[in-house]
């Protein structure tokens, strides 16, 4: 029997993101859908090691999941979906044959250390941006705007048309966000290797969903999908298949105080400077 935890508002399920996807997700019954996968780059989550005998299985496993997900999108939903700059190309030719691509997003940020030293390192992530039905779709322009320099900071005057206007103090996002990654001391930090920010779930939850909108996460990790949603006033369904993070979520969306005689508690972080201890 499958695992889940639930309240009037959000589900967690706790196992595989294909089996639930495929026997507990009824079809055409979600809005938005947020994918945040496993990379296939050799990384550590909990017990499972992110790494494919080969390219071709990554990307035959992803195919699966990504058709479940499709098949459970409402006629107007979108579906944003990341993965490594090695294997979008691989996603985005397979979903423009299915979806409607509306934007190609970059997700950049700052280093977190040494980069590369005999080639360019990777400072971003790519995201793709889909729609069942290209004519009708939610996007909610208004709720995501963010200054637009030219009017707002520079205060220029655009003279070519025949009454001279000042530009626009704000403008909809482009598609390279900058938003910094999660670090130890942020306040929304948990211990996960590939934690996303809440500053960029907040921008696709507010573009692509309405109130009482259900969005749905399969590989939820930190659950800061379903944290965004709950703030928002969104409804959520997320899947994750390590215990560890599970309990991420039962604390951060559900307000389960205790899981199995363990008490969920929020990471503690040390602030102290090693200079500074005894």
């Amino acid at each position: 029997m499958i695992e889940h935890y639930k309240n009037q508002e959000h589900t967690i399920f706790h196992g595989d993101a294909i089996s639930i996807l495929s026997n507990h997700i009824p079809s055409e019954s979600v809005d938005l859908i947020f994918i945040d996968p496993p990379y296939n780059i050799g990384k550590k989550f909990g017990n499972f090691h992110d790494k494919w005998e080969s390219e071709a299985e990554y990307v035959n496993w992803s195919y699966q999941w990504l058709d479940e997900c499709i098949r459970s999108l409402k006629p107007h939903g979108s579906l944003y979906v990341m993965t490594s700059t090695q294997a979008m190309p691989y996603f985005d030719i397979y979903l423009r044959k299915k979806l409607t691509i509306l934007s190609r997003i970059i997700w950049h940020y700052d280093s977190s250390g040494v980069q590369a030293t005999k080639y360019f390192g990777s400072m971003y992530e790519p995201i793709l941006h889909c729609v069942k039905n290209k004519n009708d779709y939610i996007f909610n322009a208004d709720n995501i705007k963010i200054e637009a320099k030219t009017g707002a900071q520079r205060q220029l005057i655009d003279y070519r048309k025949s009454i001279p206007t000042p530009y626009n103090t704000e403008k909809v996002p482009g598609n390279a966000w900058y938003f910094p990654r999660v670090r130890y001391r942020m306040a929304e930090y948990e211990n996960h290797p590939t934690q996303k920010p809440e500053s960029l779930l907040e921008r696709i939850i507010l573009a692509s969903s309405h109130a009482e909108s259900l969005i749905l996460d399969p590989f939820a990790g930190t659950f800061t999908t379903a944290a965004v949603a709950k703030r928002l006033g969104r409804k959520s369904i997320s899947i994750e298949l390590q215990a560890e993070y599970l309990k991420i979520g039962l604390r951060r969306v559900l307000d389960i105080q205790e899981y199995k005689g363990e008490k969920l508690l929020q990471p503690h972080k040390n602030y102290k400077h090693s200079s500074c201890e005894d």
